[in-house]
């Protein structure tokens, strides 16, 4: 059995959004990887998600990483607090991308994420809006 994908709580949300854009090259090809590769692939539903509070593995090759921590630490913590309150998880919690999304769809309401993704820099792009709109569409995402 595979080791289970670690996210930082606001990574679920980006991993519904993903549209193939990133920090660098590196970076948009390892979310590329887990998204594509894993998430959105057969049987992504079933693969299993550990909260964690720290970088995780979609943040392993960013340019923005140092450690265990990231040079917008302060905007990602923010993020992360408001995507664990929303959410209901924190760090320790296991569970699978299929019930990630059952999750968002019963948390997050389209035009939530003003507030739920305040400060986020891809907010302005509407991708994960639009995945929000059809993951509530009962869309493919």
């Amino acid at each position: 059995m595979a080791r289970p994908l670690q996210f930082r709580p606001h990574h679920f949300l980006c991993s519904l959004g993903f549209r193939g854009a990133g920090y660098s090259e590196a970076f948009t090809e390892n979310m590329t990887g887990i998204i594509m590769g894993r998430l959105r692939a057969d049987g992504g539903d079933a693969v299993e998600i550990e909260v964690i509070g720290a970088t995780d593995d979609i943040c392993g090759p960013c340019p923005k990483r140092r450690g265990d921590l990231c040079t917008n630490q302060e905007n990602i913590a923010k993020l992360d607090l408001q995507h664990s309150k929303r959410l209901g998880v924190r760090p320790g919690d296991r569970l699978t991308w299929g019930q990630a999304k059952a999750r968002i769809r019963s948390l997050v309401q389209p035009g939530d994420l003003a507030q739920v993704c305040e400060g986020c820099q891809w907010l302005d792009y509407g991708y994960c809006e639009e995945s929000l709109v059809a993951l509530h569409e009962g869309g493919g995402v």
